[in-house]
């Protein structure tokens, strides 16, 4: 039985690597929203307040009637000497009078994200501005990985973080003049968020704000901004 002769496929192979083009990188920046959560429960929205209160008015109607005997014994229960003198911090802080935007001692019943003001990949002959910490993708084998090297490079240790996803949680053009030596870069956010912790060493000059607050350092982004961050 005569055999097949076969010969090598002749078509081009695709090469697989995770080391991307320098076109590919230069157009890519990670950017990371960096948030501290309230540590404080926000006060009660006044038309769900005045809900409870009526529901609660309307439940005593139905309520069942006990004998004053039963309210006598209740209330002798649990007397004794002792007397426990208890007083809630404050929700407005020092940090909050002083308008103290450094600090994370303030808007104990908002969430906070960093900023930083420096040269930004993308502003107008890299000038100093107002961004979020952020890095250019290289060689990282994710863009997560790159993502917690810009983090890194703020805070100098992650260990009081924790990166929320994989997947970044928004996507905007960086808003610079695209031409063939500098073509419009893309930036993904990705989320991370402070962890047991009330004071960061963060290197430069920054600011922890509110989310309001936060729309003010970014007004041409503000519409975009302020519909892929929930606060």
């Amino acid at each position: 039985m005569q055999k097949l002769r076969t010969t090598p496929c002749l078509r081009s192979l695709r090469s697989f690597s995770s080391t991307p083009s320098p076109t590919t990188a230069d157009k890519i920046v990670a950017s990371v929203l960096f948030e501290r959560l309230p540590v404080v429960i926000p006060k009660i929205d006044p038309v769900l307040y005045a809900f409870q209160e009526f529901s609660f008015r309307w439940k005593q109607q139905f309520r069942r009637e006990y004998p004053d005997e039963f309210y006598k014994k209740y209330e002798s229960r649990g007397k004794g000497d002792y007397q426990i003198d208890y007083q809630p911090a404050p929700r407005i802080t020092e940090a909050d009078k002083s308008n103290d935007r450094r600090s994370l001692e303030r808007a104990l019943d908002r969430r906070l994200y960093l900023l930083l003001h420096g040269p930004s990949s993308g502003s107008p002959g890299e000038k100093p501005v107002w961004h979020f910490p952020e890095k250019p993708y290289e060689n990282e084998e994710t863009l997560r990985k790159c993502a917690e090297s810009a983090l890194k490079s703020v805070l100098g240790d992650l260990t009081h973080t924790y990166f929320v996803g994989n997947a970044p949680m928004g996507h905007m053009n960086v808003s610079t003049e695209k031409t063939d030596l500098n073509p419009r870069k893309q930036r993904f956010f990705f989320k991370s968020q402070v962890i047991a912790s009330n004071k960061f060493d963060v290197s430069g000059d920054y600011v922890w704000v509110t989310k309001d607050e936060l729309l003010e350092y970014f007004p041409e982004e503000a519409e975009y901004l302020n519909q892929m961050i929930i606060s």
